[in-house]
């Protein structure tokens, strides 16, 4: 399995992003994606899920703000980001957990076992200018 994410760059507060990640080798296979992001000296922090059955799942932080998506026969992953705000900035990465797994259950493998996700991408960097 393989992950490329892109579109991270730097804004203004208040300007809006969109993320794609772009994923290979996960062809007839359930699987369920998200999104978690690391800014500089902090912990990282999940983002976004979405399960096979379409079903979300957001931080409150961002709740309101971003849209997780999949289109093209799910083998893009999207991260729609609105009204951002600088502590948006960090690191943003794709990952995957294959298997039926919901978007709740994707989104505790980001936040306590990473370890435990199939594939995570490169990172893309968001920064997010006051």
């Amino acid at each position: 399995v393989q992950l490329v994410e892109s579109g991270g760059e730097s804004v203004q507060a208040g300007e809006s992003l969109r993320l794609s990640c772009a994923a290979s080798g996960l062809k007839g296979r359930t699987y369920s994606m998200g999104w978690f992001r690391k800014a500089p000296g902090k912990d990282h922090e999940a983002v976004a899920a979405i399960d096979s059955d379409g079903n979300t799942e957001y931080s409150d932080s961002v709740k309101g703000r971003f849209t997780i998506s999949q289109v093209n026969a799910k083998s893009i992953l999207y991260l729609q980001m609105n009204s951002l705000k600088s502590e948006d900035t960090g690191m943003y990465y794709c990952a995957v957990v294959t298997g039926y797994v919901t978007a709740a259950q994707v989104f505790g493998i980001m936040t306590n076992a990473p370890h435990a996700l199939n594939a995570r991408g490169q990172g893309t960097t968001v920064t997010v200018n006051s």
